[in-house]
C-alpha cells in the first residue's frame, strides 16, 4: 500500500466514507494522503495505537485501497494470465495473495484476489491499476472490469479481541470463518462482506459494505467494541505491525516497476522472497520467460529478515560482510525495535551471494543532538518475527 505524506492535506483531498467519525478521533490532526484521499497517519500516539492492535482491537480505514470488480466467462483466464500465481479452480468466497509483473519479470504490484462467484472476482491493490487492467484484458472476449474503489467502504479490523466484538455485533458464526475465507451477512438493510484477512499478522478481519451503510457500521462496531478496547489506528502503527509480520510495503521493500526511472531499481518476486507466488506449471503469464531465467541464475539481491544486536533501529542502515565495513553487501529497507518480539528487527535487501556469511549493519542514530555510529552483528531469520497461533486458530480463542 502506498501512502505519501501531504502536509497540506485538506480540501484538495477526498474524504473517505468513515472520515466524519475519524476526524473527531484524530486528536493530533495528523493526516497523510493515499490515492487522493485524506488519510490518518496517526490519531493520538503511534505506539498507543500499535499496542491496541496487539492487545485488544483497532480499525484501519482501507477505503483508499484500489478495488476492481472483474466479471465474465474469461475473467478467471485473464487474471490467471496477469498474475504469477495459479488461481484456476479457486473456490468461491476465498481470498488469495498475488503479484503481477511486466514482461521483464519486474514486479508491478501485489494485492489480493477475491472470488465472489463463478465468473466474478475482486482485485485489490495499493496503487491504481486501471491502465494495466486495460492492457491485460486485450484478446479476451468475455471479460469486463469496473473500478469500485470509491463505491465500496472498507475497514480493516485487527487484534485479538476482534472475533469477540464481531460476535457481539451479531455476526452469527463469525468464529467459524477460516483465514482467507469470506462470509456474507445482512446488516441494517444492506449486505456486509467479511473476509478474514489483514496486514498485521494477527487475528483480524476486513469489512466491506456499500458507502451509505459505512457510518452505521462504524457506530455499531464501536458500540460493540466499547468494552473490548476498540480504537482507530493509522498508517504509522500499521507499518510497525506489518514489519513484525514480515510483510512488504511499496516504496520501502520494493519500487513498482511501472514507476521506476533507473534500470533495475525495481524488483522481481524472487528478489522479494515471493518465489512461492510464481507457478511455472500453469500456462503462460506475464513475465514467465524472464522469471524462468531469474529462477535459474538466482536474484542479485534477496529480501531478508534480520535480528540485529542491540536496541538501536537500523533505519536506512548499510550492510557489510565484515565488521570494518569495507565491503558493502546490502541495505535495510525497514527497521524497528519490536515491543512484542523484544528484538531489534529489520527487512533488508542483501546480495544473494553473501547470505551465508557474516552480516554487519552500520547504524547511525542521534544522541544528545549528536550523530553516533554503531556497527552491529545481524542474524538471518527464516520465519516471520511475529506469527501468533491465534492468527490461524478457528475458532479463535476468546479474549
Amino acid at each position: 500500500m502506498m501512502k505519501t505524506e501531504d502536509r497540506w492535506a485538506g480540501e484538495r483531498l477526498k474524504e473517505t466514507h468513515f472520515h466524519p467519525r475519524e476526524a473527531a478521533l484524530n486528536l493530533r490532526d495528523a493526516w497523510s494522503s493515499w490515492n487522493g484521499y485524506k488519510f490518518a497517519d496517526y490519531y493520538y500516539d503511534t505506539e498507543y495505537e500499535y499496542f491496541c492492535v496487539r492487545n485488544s482491537c483497532g480499525t484501519y480505514d482501507i477505503c483508499p485501497m484500489q478495488k476492481y470488480e472483474i466479471t465474465g466467462g474469461d475473467a478467471e483466464a485473464m487474471l490467471n494470465r496477469m498474475v504469477t500465481r495459479n488461481i484456476v479452480g479457486m473456490s468461491e468466497n476465498r481470498v488469495t495473495y498475488v503479484c503481477w509483473c511486466t514482461d521483464e519479470g519486474r514486479m508491478i504490484d501485489d494485492g489480493t484476489i477475491f472470488k465472489l462467484g463463478p465468473e466474478k472476482f475482486m482485485l485489490t491493490c495499493g496503487s491504481p491499476c486501471l491502465a494495466w487492467l486495460e492492457k491485460s484484458v486485450f484478446g479476451f472476449g468475455d471479460v469486463k472490469f469496473v473500478d469500485m474503489s470509491d463505491k465500496i467502504a472498507a475497514l480493516s479490523f485487527q487484534g485479538p479481541t476482534t472475533c469477540a466484538v464481531l460476535k457481539k455485533l451479531g455476526l452469527k458464526g463469525i468464529e467459524n470463518l477460516k483465514p482467507y475465507n469470506i462470509k456474507h451477512f445482512s446488516f441494517q438493510g444492506g449486505k456486509l462482506m467479511v473476509s478474514r484477512t489483514g496486514f498485521t499478522g494477527d487475528l483480524g478481519y476486513e469489512l466491506w459494505i456499500a458507502p451509505k451503510y459505512a457510518l452505521g457500521l462504524w457506530d455499531a462496531l464501536y458500540a460493540a467494541g466499547e468494552d473490548f478496547g476498540i480504537q482507530p489506528y493509522g498508517e504509522a502503527a500499521t507499518n510497525m505491525a506489518r514489519l513484525e509480520a514480515g510483510f512488504i510495503m511499496p516504496d520501502m521493500e520494493f519500487n513498482e516497476a511501472l514507476k521506476t526511472v533507473h534500470f533495475r531499481y525495481d524488483q522481481t518476486p524472487f528478489g522479494l522472497n515471493l518465489g512461492w507466488l510464481v507457478d511455472f506449471k500453469k500456462p503462460h503469464f506475464n513475465g514467465r520467460r524472464a522469471l524462468l531465467q531469474e529462477r535459474s541464475k538466482g536474484p542479485e539481491y534477496t529480501l531478508t529478515k534480520l535480528d540485529i544486536e542491540g536496541n538501536k533501529p537500523a533505519e536506512e542502515a548499510t550492510l557489510y560482510c565484515d565488521k570494518r565495513c569495507t565491503r558493502q553487501i546490502g541495505y535495510v529497507t525497514s527497521a524497528m525495535w519490536s515491543p512484542v518480539v523484544k528484538a531489534n528487527i529489520a527487512l533488508a535487501m542483501i546480495k544473494t551471494e553473501y547470505l551465508q556469511g557474516d552480516i554487519w549493519a552500520e547504524i547511525y542514530f542521534g544522541k544528545e543532538l549528536r550523530q553516533t555510529r554503531k556497527v552491529a552483528k545481524c542474524t538471518v531469520q527464516k520465519k516471520p518475527f511475529w506469527a501468533p497461533a491465534r492468527a490461524r486458530a478457528t475458532p479463535p480463542q476468546a479474549y
